[in-house]
């Protein structure tokens, strides 16, 4: 009987350590809104078989350092975390994208569920003749971000806005929006399929 017991109390206790370990993944951080990200598609339905980020839209986390460091190339729509690995398939270039225009003022918006000590928020975009059945690269990207927004160590609000101009590009394209913490040694990843 006793064995019985002390059995069943470390299956309650090796459950209870999983649980914990995993709610405390769920908790999420952020993603953007608009252009609206993968995560966001795949949290709200639009888009099927996305495996756990429907459940965790904000929670694409990875090594900061983007470019120099961060995820792997392949990897980077899901910030390094094999978890997330679905926002990295390009799906055929089928991920719905928004329509954007071309050297017009953008609001960039992020939904933000745990506010962090913020270094910044950048922008890349991908370069021309981009081919979006493929995963993304490094190389796949224009070197520079074309937007940057300087942050100083704040904590931004669940919301944040903040405008720039789109590059001139033409035909379907990816941004990626990278939320760098200044605290930790993670970053926050979003990937947008857009079409000018």
């Amino acid at each position: 009987m006793r064995r019985k017991v002390t059995s069943l109390l470390l299956g309650l206790g090796l459950f209870g350590g999983a649980f914990a370990a995993t709610a405390g993944s769920a908790q999420g951080h952020g993603y953007t809104d608009s252009p609206v990200s993968r995560q966001q598609l795949c949290g709200n339905g639009t888009v099927r078989n996305c495996g756990q980020i429907q459940w965790e839209p904000p929670s694409v986390e990875g090594p900061k350092g983007f470019p120099t460091r961060g995820p792997a190339d392949g990897q980077i729509c899901a910030g390094g975390n094999g978890r997330f690995s679905e926002l990295d398939d390009p799906r055929g270039g089928n991920w719905p994208a928004t329509s954007l225009t071309a050297g017009q003022n953008h609001t960039f918006v992020w939904r933000i569920s745990a506010r962090h000590a913020t270094t910044d928020f950048r922008y890349y975009i991908t370069r021309d003749g981009y081919d979006p059945t493929k995963p993304l690269t490094r190389a796949d990207l224009d070197p520079q971000p074309f937007l940057t927004v300087p942050f100083g160590g704040r904590q931004p609000g669940s919301t944040v806005s903040h405008s720039g101009v789109l590059p001139r590009k033409s035909g379907k394209h990816l941004i990626l929006g990278v939320w760098t913490i200044a605290d930790t040694g993670n970053a926050f990843y979003a990937c947008s399929d857009v079409k000018f």
